[in-house]
């Protein structure tokens, strides 16, 4: 625990240390949000689609978290020799990622609510938010599953490097496709293929559950499937990414390939 607030500690201060980034972390998803917002608006889609771009907007935030201040995060710490230092410490590789994802978790909560609130505001959204505390239960859970996620993630980054780093990149559109960050995966235009392969990703689920919440108005009766399947999520995920860790850095040892070598 003492390693985890360590790490956490310098995510949050160096995180809000220039003051501008936050700025335009703040204007520029609302900028995003507006076009998909005025799209919706053109075609005369039901109101609640402005409320479904919300909610995919701000929780598509902490999916960039986890892929570049978490997942890649070893790959940085590679590149300034900060990854030598963690390796012969002793201390748990997952307390290195879990103050991460601590302190990512609190940044990029911070923006996502500004996010949040600030497109309310703007667009009108409806709520019908009856049942805050099964909102709140999905979201922790969505955030928990996806954060498992980027530890599993970290284990290529820490072994291969700039070739996980393309990775990423790879990954970044695909996910807001598939998850349906900017419209519901349940459509009857979305194909049944595209439909399986978003079942595979724990945001589809997040994301499901809290526009079903919060903004149809539905409960934990109709939404339990969504918080069943994200708990398998992150049960399954931690476990998996304590493997893939540990596996990772002994092929790296036996290898050599966990520094970077100057020629």
């Amino acid at each position: 625990m003492r390693a985890a607030y360590a790490r956490l500690w310098v995510r949050i201060k160096g995180g809000n240390r220039e003051p501008e980034w936050l700025i335009a972390e703040l204007i520029i998803p609302v900028i995003t949000l507006s076009a998909y917002v005025f799209l919706y608006k053109m075609v005369q889609a039901p109101p609640e689609y402005a409320g479904f771009v919300i909610i995919g907007g701000t929780l598509m935030a902490f999916w960039s978290n986890v892929l570049w201040n978490m997942s890649a995060q070893f790959y940085w710490e590679k590149e300034v020799g900060n990854l030598e230092a963690y390796l012969v410490a002793p201390i748990s590789r997952m307390a290195i990622l879990l103050g991460m994802a601590l302190g990512g978790f609190v940044n990029t909560t911070l923006r996502a609510i500004a996010v949040f609130v600030g497109g309310i505001l703007i667009f009108q959204v409806p709520m019908a938010l009856y049942e805050p505390f099964t909102a709140l239960v999905i979201f922790l859970l969505t955030i928990a599953a996806l954060y498992a996620l980027g530890m599993m993630f970290a284990s290529l980054f820490m072994l291969y490097g700039r070739e996980a780093w393309h990775t990423a990149n790879l990954l970044q559109e695909p996910i807001q496709f598939l998850s349906g960050t900017y419209y519901p995966t349940t459509s009857r235009v979305i194909p049944f293929t595209v439909q399986l392969l978003s079942s595979l990703i724990p945001l589809t689920f997040g994301l499901d559950g809290i526009r079903r919440v919060a903004i149809l108005g539905e409960g934990i009766t109709e939404v339990w499937p969504n918080i069943v399947a994200l708990a398998i999520f992150t049960l399954i995920l931690f476990p998996l990414a304590k493997l893939a860790l540990n596996f990772m850095e002994n092929l790296g040892k036996k290898e050599g390939r966990l520094t970077l070598r100057w020629q």
